[in-house]
Formats: structure tokens, C-alpha cells, sequence
């Protein structure tokens, strides 16, 4: 198309209506993006798991460092 008035507006109207449309699929993709981890339990049961065996973990390291300190010893 030659460069005039009509490119210049054809331009315009679709740089605008790209605009809209991105933010109108914007929180779609949010909503798809959270709902994603959501979706299979299996996952979930291993993440819980994980977690789980993770805070245990911390709790351990945590009551040996005290239990460290509170004599006067360190355990570093």
C-alpha cells in the first residue's frame, strides 16, 4: 500500500484495536496462568509433599541451632 492518508489511518486503527485487544486478554492470561498448577492433583500432592518435607527439614536445622546455643556451643 502507498504511503498516504489511507495507510496512516488503516495504521492507526489497527495499532488500536492491538491495544485493546491486549488488555482485554490480559487477565485471561492471569486466570490461565494460576489455574495452571491447579489442574492436576497429582502435582499438587507431590508439591504439598515437597513442602511438607521442607519444613520439616528447616524445623530440624532450626532446633539443632538452638539446642546448639543454649549450651554455649555453637554448631558452625
Amino acid at each position: 500500500m502507498k504511503d498516504g492518508l489511507r495507510k496512516t489511518l488503516l495504521v492507526a486503527i489497527e495499532k488500536e484495536k492491538a491495544s485493546i485487544r491486549a488488555k482485554v486478554e490480559h487477565p485471561f492470561t492471569w486466570l490461565r496462568i494460576s489455574l495452571a498448577t491447579r489442574r492436576y492433583a497429582k502435582d499438587l500432592a507431590k508439591y504439598q509433599a515437597q513442602l511438607f518435607s521442607l519444613f520439616g527439614l528447616v524445623n530440624l536445622v532450626m532446633a539443632t541451632r538452638c539446642k546448639g546455643s543454649a549450651g554455649g556451643l555453637s554448631t558452625s
